[in-house]
């Protein structure tokens, strides 16, 4: 049973990174591409017109092939989980309906007004756009609702064996939830931004559609410097929820093992859970660690040791997951400032060791944000629902084989659709945008001045 355990965890965890290589993507460029309809729609400016149609070419090709990985995931609660299923059914099964009675068709109809209606309903671009941004983000509200209820149970009774939903009110106002979904928004515009960012940057390296990339890159650079400030403000106080609500996973982000006030924080450790120690402690600094979990200097912090070790998460995992994506999170506040400092100062085209950077750039936000999803779901462990069941209770009793099976398949199913959308996405974003005479025409009363004259 233990290998069937552990398989259906790293199987579901394979489905929910690979699902999660185009959510981001996703909830961040739709946004840019709406701001782009927008701009177009109030100055009738034809370059923000080719914007929208060159960045929403780029949106639309990842927003169609992530669907198709969200399907699969959430078929795995009765084939792997069925467990969990029968224990948490009137529970995640409402928000997860509303997902898809709501989010789903409020996005697939107003993505298909924006790609079908460009000739017949122009005037509706951009607040086609938009609905398709607020579907997004209702989809990943709902979705992060269902998760947030397994880290902080709220609203629920239980009867016979199984959860009982007895405030739904509770459940959507978790303030779990509230947290998990603006850090993981906020994380996800720093993915658009930064691929904006980095797509932008390779033309301008080459001196192509140099306006053009030049406002892409500012667009891509206000939402990247708004976000790269939010993020580590939603997530410190996102920490300290944890740690009030999950001390376990709290403690595991900087590997504290004795609980007490005035904890330091330590620039460099390397977790010992063998021996419930760190080997190696350096560079400690009084009282901050406290102010990361209390907001306060003096604060008291609970340590791993005053855990059972039976509810303990995987430490080091836990804990180098939290630090590289911390890391990460300051090189994007790093280069989204020195990006704004060299952008007023005029010296951007000239910096192409910045430019590079940022092209290279482009698959971090990818690593950081998926980090974040390691601490947050291998933090919970042992359990599935925080304090209420235990993964090991929740797994289907299938064979082997059939597991080895699926995994395989869907293995193989995931990567062949990475590389059909790393492939469509690398070829559109380096063909660069049509009509390139076209660039800097204005509109006026709807039609550009060429085709005025001829009227």
């Amino acid at each position: 049973m233990a290998e069937v355990i552990l398989l259906s965890r790293i199987q579901f965890a394979v489905t929910v990174i690979y699902h999660f290589l185009f959510v981001p993507l996703t909830l961040g460029l739709v946004v840019l591409v709406a701001l782009m309809e927008t701009r177009y729609a109030r100055t009738g400016n034809e370059l923000y017109r080719r914007m929208a149609d060159y960045w929403g070419k780029l949106f639309t090709i990842n927003f169609a092939l992530g669907i198709v990985t969200g399907i699969t995931m959430e078929f795995q609660f009765g084939t792997n989980w069925s467990e969990y299923s029968k224990f948490m059914g009137d529970i995640f099964g409402s928000p997860l309906a509303i997902e898809a009675l709501l989010a789903f068709f409020l996005e697939s109809t107003f993505i298909g007004v924006w790609l079908f209606g460009k000739e017949r309903f122009p005037k509706l671009r951009a607040l086609s756009m938009w609905m398709v941004a607020i579907g997004t983000n209702i989809s990943a509200l709902w979705i992060i609702t269902a998760n947030g209820f397994m880290q902080n149970p709220v609203g629920y009774t239980i009867q016979d064996g199984r959860i009982k939903l007895e405030s739904f009110l509770q459940v959507v106002t978790n303030s779990y939830t509230w947290y998990m979904f603006f850090h993981t928004v906020l994380a996800s515009y720093i993915v658009g931004a930064f691929f904006v960012l980095g797509v932008s940057a390779y033309h301008l390296l080459r001196k192509q559609h140099v306006e053009f990339y030049k406002k892409s890159f500012q667009f891509g650079l206000v939402m990247a410097l708004v976000a790269t400030l939010a993020v580590p403000l939603v997530g410190h106080f996102q920490g300290i929820h944890t740690a009030k609500v999950q001390p376990a996973k709290a403690a595991a982000f900087e590997a504290v093992w004795e609980s007490g006030p005035n904890q330091p924080f330590t620039v460099f450790s390397i977790p010992d859970p063998a021996n419930e120690r760190n080997l190696l402690d350096w560079g400690k600094i009084p009282g901050v660690g406290s102010l990361m979990y209390t907001n306060s200097f003096s604060g008291y912090v609970t340590g791993l040791k005053d855990i059972p070790a039976d509810q303990r998460p995987n430490v080091p995992a836990v804990f180098w997951s939290f630090r590289f994506m911390v890391g990460l999170g300051f090189l994007f506040l790093g280069l989204a400032w020195y990006g704004l400092y060299l952008w007023r100062k005029g010296r951007l085209l000239d910096s192409r060791r910045y430019l590079k950077l940022l092209l290279y750039s482009i698959p971090l936000p990818y690593v950081a944000i998926n980090l974040g999803w390691v601490v947050t779901e291998m933090g919970r462990q042992p359990w599935i629902v925080y304090g209420l069941m235990k993964t090991s209770q929740a797994v289907s009793p299938i064979a082997l084989g059939d597991i080895l099976f699926s995994l395989t398949g869907l293995v193989v199913f995931y990567t062949s659709l990475i590389v059909a959308d790393v492939y469509l996405l690398h070829k559109y974003a380096v063909r660069g945008p049509v009509d390139p005479p076209a660039e800097g025409s204005v509109k006026r009363g709807g039609k550009t001045p060429a085709h005025a004259a001829q009227v």
